[in-house]
């Protein structure tokens, strides 16, 4: 297994800067700031709001997830490990390794599903650091390499299949990147195929509306969903352009109203329900994920690089689980 991953996961550690989520030459250069576009972006995130740092030090972090007992679990996609990092010290406990952990989130029964890139699975991971794999083929298949993750407002999961993380010397199987939904049976379903490469989802807080961003034509997709959670009418909705090194469309959390905040270029883009730029959170490391916590919600942790970030809004985020 250890000599597995030196022969496999180094390069691929590489491909995943350069395609997936690039890293900066001179990231020093950059530092938070709150770039508001429409006076609703400070209602929003206080103009006044300071960026603290949980904790740093880590290869490329991917996947928070937030517990009220006061940890995160972070995905390290360059050690190879998920950790639990404690929110008080920022210290780091290893709960597993695992070959290129990415996208986490909870499912309704508080298990920790992961999407495991070098598996090429979905899986739920135990507090003990044991993996269970919920599935890894469709239509007998391999998945190419699940990137994000969340629950849906029907309990299944749904998650993104790009080939960004495709381990070096593997074979694309399936002649598409997909978005899937993986139900409590173990059955999956394609919902659709028309992205290039899917990466980061949400739904709306009423479950009516599911947004998917594409990381390579940089732009957010929404669709509307039906009762059996199949998605129909989809178009753009947003763009975030950027240089070739500026970051592109990942993670995404929606708060109670509706609003999107969605990795992009440089940092956080904050966008309206009716698809409008309010603002960004420009940040000292490109962010590649985000989620929700603190008490009542205000909380938003942020993956970025090197580093875990938490920033106090005065919004209520929403989380579907």
């Amino acid at each position: 297994m250890k000599v597995m991953k030196i022969v496999i996961l180094a390069p691929l550690s590489l491909f995943l800067f350069a395609i997936s989520s690039p890293v900066f030459a001179q990231q020093g250069a950059r530092k938070f700031e709150l770039q508001p576009i429409s006076p609703k972006f400070s209602t929003l995130i206080p103009p006044n709001a300071k960026l603290e740092t949980v904790a740093t030090g880590f290869g490329f972090t991917e996947g928070p997830v937030w517990d009220p007992a006061g940890f995160l679990y972070v995905s390290d996609e360059e050690t190879n490990k998920i950790f639990r990092v404690d929110l008080r010290d920022g210290r780091k406990e290893e709960l597993i390794s695992l070959g290129d952990p990415d996208g986490n989130t909870y499912d309704r029964h508080g298990r920790l599903i992961d999407c495991a890139s070098v598996l090429r699975a979905i899986i739920a991971v135990s507090k003990d650091g044991k993996y269970k794999i919920l599935a890894d083929r469709f239509e007998g298949k391999k998945f190419n390499s699940p990137n994000d993750v969340i629950v849906g407002p029907d309990g299944a999961l749904y998650f993104t299949d790009p080939t960004l993380d495709l381990p070096k010397g593997q074979n694309q199987e399936l002649p598409f990147q997909g978005v899937f939904r993986l139900d409590k049976n173990g059955n999956v379903r394609l919902l659709t195929k028309e992205l290039t490469q899917p990466n980061g989802l949400a739904f709306s807080p009423d479950g009516k509306k599911f947004y998917v961003d594409d990381s390579e034509q940089r732009n957010i997709r929404v669709y509307d969903v039906a009762s059996d959670g199949s998605l129909t009418n989809g178009r753009i909705f947003g763009e975030e352009p950027g240089e070739k090194n500026d970051g592109v469309p990942d993670g995404i959390k929606v708060d109670r109203d509706g609003n999107l905040f969605v990795t992009g270029p440089k940092g956080i883009w904050v966008w309206s329900p009716d698809g409008t730029h309010l603002g960004t959170i420009a940040m000292p490391e490109q962010p590649v994920n985000l989620t929700w916590g603190g008490e009542d919600l205000h909380t938003l942790y942020i993956t970025a690089t090197t580093s875990v970030y938490r920033l106090q809004t005065t919004t209520h985020g929403f989380v579907s689980h």
